[in-house]
């Protein structure tokens, strides 16, 4: 079996053994992607069994933004695994949580849970599990988010930054980049690095063409 053969068979096999049915954390404000880590400080109740039975049962959880309106949340999401787990004596629940691919929301499972489950699909977010390919210069939204980070008064190593891997810059950068929910949501939602890579670079050139730091339009 050749070594493509070989990736291809444990791609498959690691696909069907993520859960089709995963319990839900829905946060405004707040986005990760597969491959990197969102550490969280869980203390509501709901949330604390959701995390509990979570990490007794296989480790998996969703987050995903809530909308503006009631009660909905966004339809594209990032599975993760619980990789540490700590309990303090107060009682809140200190986990970190590394990102596995995103998924797409097909319908909620009605439950007698304090939180919300949902069934997901992964198909369109297959390349998340495999190696990012492809050639792209992101040397002009390097250079522009430095630019944007001092404006807004956010300091980042940029020395330690660079020994990143670029999917892992990228991802980062739009993690902690500050702009809208809607912005954020619309970066988790590019299928590729490169996708997101120029999503990421058109807006943050919107803010520092466009807007200037003290509410005014520049010209």
């Amino acid at each position: 079996m050749s070594l493509f053969n070989i990736r291809l068979f444990y791609y498959t096999r690691f696909m069907k053994s993520l859960p089709s049915i995963i319990p839900v954390f829905p946060l405004s404000g707040v986005i990760y992607f597969p491959k990197t880590n969102l550490p969280l400080n869980i203390f509501e109740q709901r949330y604390l069994d959701l995390v509990n039975d979570t990490y007794s049962k296989d480790k998996y959880m969703g987050m995903v933004q809530s909308q503006k309106e009631g009660n909905e949340v966004y339809k594209i999401g990032c599975l993760g695994k619980i990789s540490d787990f700590q309990k303090s004596k107060d009682g809140r629940v200190l986990i970190n949580l590394t990102g596995v691919t995103r998924f797409r929301i097909l319908e909620e499972i009605k439950n007698e849970k304090l939180y919300r489950e949902f069934k997901v699909d992964y198909k369109s977010f297959e390349a998340d599990l495999k190696d990012p390919s492809g050639d792209f210069d992101t040397d002009d939204l390097m250079n522009k988010a430095k630019i944007f980070f001092r404006k807004n008064g956010l300091l980042l190593n940029w020395r330690e930054f660079e020994k990143l891997d670029k999917a892992q810059r990228i991802n980062t950068l739009s993690m902690i980049s500050p702009v809208t929910n809607e912005e954020k949501q619309k970066l988790l939602e590019a299928i590729t690095i490169k996708d997101k890579v120029n999503t990421l670079e058109s807006i943050i050139s919107f803010y520092l063409h466009e807007v200037n730091f003290n509410n005014q339009t520049v010209q």
